[in-house]
């Protein structure tokens, strides 16, 4: 049911759930998926779980190493290595999505635009705790990518310029994101990851949403990230509006 999970789990029962976990225990052979001249991807477990009903997602490039260290961690947490179930999947998903200062940023700009009002809770901050089953966090390259041992940022190499990761944005990830079942708001991170989505989108590639094009990667080294927003967010507020109308979320917050 999980090929990945269960492929990588007799590497993941050999790691040591009392330590913290470092590059020397994550970036290893073992977990090693693929490779490109000086771009490495690895395995890493928060992307297994796909939240089929949601009706917001959220997409960034790749998971960082922040994200995968937390990924396993949790993990190790909740897994008792025998039994593999949606639970733990999910569980392992809502600590490692988009953590830390980006998570933060992130809810800023959502409750900015007007988000956390058209789905009735009284901050954005509530789609990562507990109305975390209205969203379904992703990237459009499933597992964490490193160029020169560092997070891949989507520029050097760009993605179409890599089978790799070719194969991933443009044959996996609309596999992944035309399992939502109902019309979502699609919030694409970043320049990057909306010129994947228009280029699926022109292919015919990804089912009938509502895509919230312009919207800046909430990473702190993206420095002209409050700029964008700021020059963007009548836009963003106007088509977050329009898809409210669209699904008629009156009564979203008790679904």
């Amino acid at each position: 049911m999980y090929p990945d999970l269960q492929e990588f789990l007799p590497a993941i029962q050999k790691l040591n759930p009392s330590q913290p976990l470092t590059r020397n225990d994550l970036l290893v052979d073992e977990f090693l998926m693929g490779k490109e001249e000086e771009l490495h991807m690895y395995y890493a477990p928060h992307n297994e779980y796909v939240n089929k009903t949601a009706i917001i997602v959220i997409v960034g490039i790749t998971p960082g190493w922040n994200q995968m260290k937390m990924a396993f961690a949790q993990l190790l947490r909740s897994l008792d290595c025998l039994h593999i179930t949606d639970q733990i999947l999910e569980e392992v998903k809502k600590a490692a999505s988009f953590s830390g200062s980006m998570r933060s940023n992130l809810i800023q700009m959502l409750d900015e635009c007007g988000v956390h009002e058209v789905v009735h809770v009284n901050s954005s901050s509530a789609l990562f705790e507990k109305y975390r089953k209205l969203v379904h966090t992703t990237s459009i390259i499933k597992y964490p990518v490193f160029y020169q041992g560092k997070n891949y940022n989507g520029h050097r190499p760009s993605i179409q310029q890599s089978a790799l990761l070719s194969k991933y944005a443009f044959h996996v990830f609309p596999k992944e994101l035309n399992q939502i079942k109902q019309s979502a708001l699609i919030i694409p991170l970043g320049k990057t990851v909306e010129d994947v989505f228009k280029k699926l989108l022109k292919e015919d590639k990804l089912s009938k949403h509502y895509y919230l094009f312009g919207f800046p990667h909430p990473s702190g080294a993206n420095g002209h990230r409050k700029k964008q927003f700021h020059q963007r967010k009548e836009l963003l507020t106007s088509t977050i509006r329009e898809w409210a109308q669209h699904l008629n979320l009156s009564q979203v917050k008790g679904q």
